[in-house]
């Protein structure tokens, strides 16, 4: 089985990444329950504005990155809260990827049929029930299923203050409810293998 945590920080691989630092306690669930898991920051890419897979584009990197998302049983998406929404980034993985919904498989059912999905969200002030649902509610639409408690958050509270790397603060649930969300992707994500969705 195999993952792949998609990073919508704004920063590129380079930096250290608040996100990128509690999507790795997701990876050490997965990888515990024998999941390959990959990670990727998609600020490390030319991921150009539109709505389908295939712009034409040489420069877009899109398509080599939805090869990766179709290789992948897992979906988690990561990012950032900036101004109570998920970042810009990730509304445009949202977006380059709802050209899935019209692609099929052998079967005739969407592409991200019988996959799962997950999010993990940071950020320094509240909001984060929100934009688990915005990302959520995006990648059902586009087909894939989302477990029951298939998240993971941390925030400061209102207000600016610390990030999640420079404090201890809510780690313990933070990192604990990584290891449901993990668990939770992998038993979905196995019962699907074995009964999948009909075409």
């Amino acid at each position: 089985m195999r993952a792949l945590i998609v990073n919508c920080s704004l920063k590129k691989s380079s930096e250290s990444s608040n996100t990128q630092a509690l999507a790795d306690f997701v990876a050490a669930g997965l990888t515990e329950h024998g999941v390959a898991v990959e990670s990727l920051r998609v600020a490390d890419y030319s991921v150009l504005p539109g709505v389908v897979t295939d712009l034409g584009e040489p420069s877009d990197e899109w398509p080599g990155l939805h090869e990766k998302v179709l290789e992948a049983d897992i979906l988690v998406i990561a990012t950032p809260t900036w101004l109570g929404r998920p970042s810009s980034i990730a509304q445009r993985v949202l977006e380059r990827m709802d050209a899935m919904m019209s692609e099929t498989d052998d079967e005739g059912r969407p592409v991200a049929y019988n996959r799962v999905a997950g999010v993990v969200v940071t950020g320094n002030e509240d909001g984060a029930h929100h934009v688990i649902s915005e990302v959520a509610g995006g990648l059902t639409d586009i087909g894939y299923t989302i477990p029951g408690q298939a998240w993971t958050y941390w925030n400061m509270g209102p207000g600016p203050g610390p990030d999640f790397s420079d404090t201890a603060h809510g780690h313990e649930w933070s990192e604990k409810t990584a290891a449901t969300m993990a668990a939770n992707l992998v038993a979905v994500a196995k019962a699907l293998s074995e009964r999948p969705i009909p075409g």
